[in-house]
């Protein structure tokens, strides 16, 4: 989004050490430095929690990343404000690349196993984790078959997988 990379490029400018934020840098801004530069109240406030828990440690470094499984990455960053489930688990499937991530929560994901599965009412989180379990250890490429089965209308989406 436009609105967002003009917001991230004034925070880049009032940081002193350059394109790369750093969680001290980001943890000393002014809240009037921050709103200048378009970051709502809410938003500084989840700035400022990530900031603080990665100068904690409790968010891992990026070299940590690849060394963590899943389930301790979500435990780890779920701790920050205004960080779910559901962003952690888009993390770990587009920029870790893991194979074995079934956002269950994700409707896109929900809609397609539902048109997939033949329901007439939506999975529950838990049952679509059930069902995913023998999608195992490929359960990111279930994801995306769903999400793509979700893009189409339910008639059509119904027909391709009986063809």
């Amino acid at each position: 989004c436009k609105a967002a990379a003009t917001i991230v490029g004034r925070v880049e400018k009032l940081l002193p050490q350059g394109p790369r934020l750093r969680a001290g840098c980001l943890a000393e801004a002014s809240p009037e430095d921050l709103r200048a530069c378009g970051v709502s109240g809410n938003k500084q406030r989840a700035l400022k929690d990530l900031a603080e828990k990665a100068l904690a440690g409790v968010v891992p470094a990026v070299q940590e990343l690849q060394q963590l499984d899943d389930e301790a990455l979500v435990a780890r960053l779920t701790a920050v404000r205004g960080i779910g489930r559901w962003t952690v688990e888009m993390m770990l499937i587009f920029r870790l690349g893991r194979a074995d991530v079934l956002p269950v929560d994700d409707l896109g994901v929900r809609r397609g196993a539902e048109i997939l599965l033949g329901r007439k009412r939506a999975l529950k989180p838990r049952r679509l984790a059930e069902i995913g379990q023998r999608w195992a250890p490929f359960r990111t490429l279930a994801s995306l078959y769903l999400w793509r089965i979700a893009d189409f209308p339910r008639e059509a989406a119904v027909k391709r997988s009986q063809d």
